[in-house]
């Protein structure tokens, strides 16, 4: 692996990159905080996807392009004066020596879990007045709730066994299959919702994490949909002039083959 030293230049190459950039690319020149916030996303969505398929050459290039968008950001910051990459890099040490007493101060710490309780703790005292402050409104719902429970069980808000977590999910069902009846569409979606986080809930204490096993689901079912799309072609088809049947065939040998 690289040395510390060729790690720094290498850094630098990319800020020496970055300036020119700025100044001599018409599209770089325009680009403002907001114009960059977008293709950040979906940049992470990349980084997030090539993780869950162990692509590690993949993730090398996806991690290089949210560098880039990192010290995009910083280099718009440093023009109008209000931080540049140093102020980034030393915001970001101060916090972790703030939030690491027990690696830079004399707390003691037993495990993972008592760490993150002070983590919490720590951040109320910086003036937070929520625990759930730092969980961003934009994202997505799945992800949030996740979120959610993690931060309340850092505070101690949190069920002590795994069967009552799997007991409150089946009351769930039970309130939403009620609703079902009952043909109320409001208090179905209300109950659904709530049939969602208790499952999210449930899946923290599985140790499982509900984003990636629900994104590895999506992508089973893309891989047995595409077979079955190309098997149709074969016998030049299209799937909607085949019975459910006849595809069901093609879908159980999609299953089979671990597609």
């Amino acid at each position: 692996m690289n040395t510390r030293a060729q790690q720094l230049q290498a850094f630098e190459r990319l800020l020496d990159i970055m300036d020119d950039l700025r100044e001599k690319c018409p599209w770089d020149k325009k680009q403002t905080l907001e114009s960059l916030r977008h293709l950040t996303i979906e940049e992470t969505y990349e980084l997030g996807d090539a993780i869950l398929d162990n692509d590690l050459p993949e993730i090398k290039k996806e991690l290089g392009d949210l560098l880039l968008h990192i010290v995009f950001y910083a280099k718009i910051g440093s023009e109008t004066n209000d931080f540049d990459i140093a102020d980034v890099a030393n915001s970001i040490c101060d916090k972790l020596i703030d939030r690491h007493p027990h690696i830079y101060g004399d707390v003691v710490v037993e495990n993972e879990e008592q760490v993150k309780q002070n983590w919490e703790k720590l951040k109320l005292k910086e003036g937070r007045t929520s625990v759930l402050e730092g969980v961003p409104k934009s994202l997505p719902a799945l992800v949030k709730a996740s979120r959610i429970q993690d931060k309340v069980k850092a505070v101690g808000f949190d069920w002590e066994e795994t069967h009552q977590v799997w007991e409150k999910v089946q009351e769930e069902i039970a309130e939403l299959q009620v609703e079902i009846a009952a043909n109320n569409q409001d208090k179905m979606e209300a109950e659904f919702g709530d049939v969602l986080f208790s499952m999210i809930n449930y899946a923290r204490f599985l140790n499982i994490n509900p984003e990636d096993a629900l994104e590895r689901t999506n992508k089973k079912f893309i891989k047995r949909f595409q077979y079955l799309e190309s098997k149709a072609t074969e016998l030049g088809k299209s799937l909607s002039d085949m019975t459910l049947a006849e595809m069901d065939v093609f879908w159980e040998q999609a299953k089979k083959s671990k597609v």
